[in-house]
């Protein structure tokens, strides 16, 4: 398998230069596009383009796991054949770590330490290493809850580095900041929800010199920035406790603000066509949720009316409600993973649910699409990989670690915990805190 990739990345790279050779600019190192996945939930996909189909049945092999130092709960992202991770490392996570691995061993290439501009007591009930970075062509940008923000190349040399905390104050929050970042192009958005004077940048990737800074949505929440395409122009969405904001992403201007909402301070928004969006909603009042918190699962529709901007629901759920990770769209089904670990199937035109179906846990990640099936990465460390349909099936499941113990010595609520998963090719990269898990679909 091993070798079967790296053909693959030659041959990519190959084609690459010949082409750029024509046309008279080969670059001075050629990075490969894809396959890769560039973002938290890749940009609101939660797919890879080069995702392999399966068929009635799916067996795991797994290439190889990886101690990482440090603890971090973010995703990894790939480009090029490379793995970038983010950890943090002390007790009081003085350091924060910017590391690279070769997608198909494991290796590390380089990893980069930085002093935390604000240590703060690593606990359970904070975030370590929660936001995700980005990655592009030039290479990766990183954030930190303790206000770090730094962009690196490929090869590990720091491009530019930023205090938020020394140029725009204290980023106080309950339990730290988990929103990731978003991107474009050219820019980065960085959201710093907190409790005072929240506010949201776009960053210049070349330079890290502010485009814009706008005010934050002035509400509890840990999702993550999402870009929504409506009509041939797009919207920058921000989803916290009550509301959701949408803004220009070329000047930061609000468009509208929707209060129609309750219980979307974890699920991030996630694209589906036409100005829709897919929204999800926890339940309980510490998140904001409300007494009926289904009613605000479903589908909402960004249009121009006019002069101006209209947002409304165009569904509602019955029963389903959400975790902390987002609902998924796929192939006309919509889904949805609640706090107790129950999957719900749902018409994605019409809101009608079509089963419901204990999986093998709770999930803090969110469902990862593979073709012609859905990949649920449960927090324990089982995946489970399901047919699309309207009744559930079952193709198969691994279990990537042992029950029992702690991670490491950072262990989080009793045990180990899968944070995120993604998806290149026919691998699956798994993070949990301590350690990435590379495994092969078959």
């Amino acid at each position: 398998m091993c070798f079967k990739y790296l053909s693959k990345v030659l041959r990519h790279h190959l084609r690459i230069s010949i082409l750029c050779f024509i046309l008279g600019f080969l670059p001075s190192s050629v990075l490969l596009a894809e396959p890769g996945w560039f973002s938290f939930q890749n940009g609101g996909s939660n797919t890879s383009e080069n995702a392999v189909e399966i068929g009635q049945s799916v067996q795991f092999k797994k290439i190889w796991a990886m101690e990482l130092e440090g603890y971090g709960q973010s995703s990894p992202v790939v480009w090029g054949g490379t793995i970038y991770t983010t950890a943090v490392l002390g007790k009081n996570k003085e350091k924060c770590i910017v590391a690279a691995h070769e997608l198909v061993s494991g290796k590390k290439v380089w990893s980069l330490s930085f002093r935390n501009p604000a240590p703060r007591e690593s606990t359970v009930y904070v975030s370590k290493a929660a936001p995700t970075p980005v990655v592009d062509s030039q290479g990766i940008v990183a954030l930190f809850e303790g206000g770090l923000l730094v962009s690196i190349s490929h090869e590990g040399k720091l491009a530019w580095q930023r205090d938020l905390l020394d140029e725009f104050g204290e980023l106080s929050s309950n339990h730290g900041l988990s929103s990731s970042l978003e991107q474009t192009q050219k820019s980065v958005f960085v959201w710093v929800e907190r409790k005072e004077a929240p506010y949201i940048l776009s960053v210049d990737k070349k330079s890290g010199k502010d485009n814009w800074k706008a005010s934050g949505v002035g509400a509890t929440s840990w999702a993550t920035p999402r870009l929504l395409k409506v009509g041939d122009s797009q919207q920058l969405l921000l989803s916290g406790g009550g509301h959701i904001m949408g803004l220009d992403p070329l000047t930061g201007k609000k468009l509208w603000d929707f209060v129609g909402v309750d219980g979307n301070t974890v699920p991030t928004p996630m694209p589906l066509r036409d100005g829709k969006f897919l929204i999800g909603a926890t339940t309980g009042g510490g998140e904001g949720g409300g007494g009926n918190p289904a009613a605000f699962n479903g589908v909402i529709k960004v249009s121009l009316a006019g002069q101006e901007w209209s947002v409304d629901y165009l569904w509602h759920c019955e029963k389903a409600t959400s975790s902390f990770g987002s609902p998924v769209e796929m192939n006309g089904l919509a889904y949805f993973v609640n706090r107790a670990g129950v999957l719900f199937a749902v018409d994605a035109s019409k809101g009608e649910e079509l089963y419901s179906q204990r999986i093998a846990s709770s999930m803090w990640a969110t469902p990862v699409k593979l073709g012609n099936a859905l990949i649920l990465p449960c927090k324990n460390g089982i995946i489970q990989v399901i047919a699309e349909g309207d009744e559930f099936s079952s193709l198969g499941e691994i279990k990537l670690w042992e029950d029992g113990g702690t991670e490491g010595q950072r262990g989080s609520f009793g045990g180990p915990v899968l944070y995120a998963i993604i998806l290149v090719e026919d691998q699956i990269i798994a993070r949990r805190g301590d350690k990435l898990i590379n495994v092969q679909i078959k």
